[in-house]
């Protein structure tokens, strides 16, 4: 397979009930955990199992291996680099989130005058990373929200003399949006470099790196864009990439392995490593493919609807996100959040609890229906 064979998708017209007549595992139940994990169409899981028989079966005999993977890796990059608004030098092909956000960590020479910021809503994927940097003397600085809300003054307060401050895009725990370039703006201020973890937008809503004005955003496409675990990404502004050197180094990080002293890859291909398997990153590119399909303004007014409806449904003192959905994240205080998943998940209804606050979380999709809302609400009933 070369690059040319690698991308066979074919631009159509897609509603967001069509698309999920493709996904095997929304036929039965009631599925309300895409902030989680997003059950992938038929087609995608094929396009990886596709590449995955020709670089197998057939380019050792009739190709080269490496060059059919490196191929891949150079078509996903540039796939994801539309869609997020940069340029394919400016992304580099990880396994998840996480991976992107360590990868940032990893780049930075720290001393013990340098200071770390995150906010209390942060996902572990942007916690533990800056824990283990804590145990080696650098400063962590938290700044508390309320309701999933930050407070500009008091961000703009932790920030000052910061390196580094990390912040999500969309909160995992309330549904909130965070201004991001406001935030971006007011980092840069400082002096700290932004690193935005965007985990919850790609799929869901657009992304545009250039908006933000981040200097490196991570993110994967196992949640919204129904892609396969092991299909994530991350953008890193290319001059701020140049003063990054990765400790995980491998072929793919470099121009040329033979080199002595090593000259880094250009841009954010720096932060790839070695023989990963291209397979999840077909995925990811056929997944993006089809939300394209559809329609991002599509999805992201359906999901404001189905979600406006299930928050409509739930008493105003139960409901801890936003009245008027930022996402379709919907979070709901119940007196016994995992009693709660297990009794729902027996009704065939998939949510998940939350360990912060105690809650419970729907993920509503543009791929749900009006139907499935409601069922989750008359079962949600005993509960208030």
């Amino acid at each position: 397979m070369s690059a040319a064979d690698f991308d066979q998708h074919t631009a159509i017209t897609m509603t967001p009930l069509e698309l999920r007549t493709d996904v095997p595992a929304l036929q039965e139940g009631a599925y309300f955990n895409y902030g989680a994990h997003g059950p992938s169409p038929r087609f995608v899981v094929e396009a990886a199992a596709s590449f995955l028989e020709t670089h197998e079966y057939t380019s050792p005999i009739e190709d080269d291996p490496y060059r059919t993977a490196f191929d891949t890796y150079d078509e996903v990059r540039a796939t994801v680099a539309d869609f997020v608004g940069a340029d394919a030098d400016e992304i580099a092909l990880t396994e998840s989130t996480t991976a992107g956000i360590n990868a940032v960590a990893d780049g930075i020479d720290w001393g013990p005058d340098d200071v770390v910021v995150r906010t209390d809503l942060e996902h572990p994927a942007g916690i533990l990373p800056w824990q283990r940097l804590e145990r080696e003397g650098v400063e962590v600085r938290v700044v508390e929200t309320e309701a999933g809300r930050i407070d500009r003054e008091a961000f703009a307060d932790a920030v000052e003399d910061a390196t580094l401050a990390c912040f999500s895009a969309l909160t995992w725990t309330h549904g909130t949006r965070l201004p991001v370039a406001d935030l971006v703006d007011v980092a840069h201020d400082a002096g700290a470099l932004a690193l935005v973890d965007a985990v919850q937008i790609p799929g869901q809503a657009p992304l545009d790196v250039g908006e933000w004005g981040a200097d490196a955003v991570a993110a994967a496409g196992h949640k919204w864009l129904l892609g396969l675990w092991g299909g994530g990404f991350l953008y890193v502004d290319e001059a701020v990439a140049a003063d990054l050197e990765p400790r995980r180094v491998g072929y793919r990080s470099v121009e040329d392995s033979g080199d002595d002293p090593c000259t880094f890859a250009a841009g954010a291909r720096r932060f790839e490593v070695g023989s990963a398997n291209p397979a999840p990153h077909v995925a990811l590119a056929e997944a993006i493919g089809a939300i394209e399909d559809v329609g991002l303004g599509t999805i992201q007014d359906r999901v404001t609807e189905l979600a406006g409806r299930l928050g409509e449904g739930i008493p105003d003192d139960r409901l801890l996100s936003p009245d008027e959905p930022e996402s379709g994240l919907v979070t709901i205080d119940v007196d016994d959040p995992e009693s709660t998943v297990e009794r729902l998940g027996e009704a065939g209804i998939v949510v998940r609890d939350l360990p912060f606050p105690e809650a419970i979380r729907a993920s509503v999709h543009a791929v749900n229906t009006a139907e499935e809302v409601d069922r989750l609400l008359a079962a949600l009933e005993s509960e208030f």
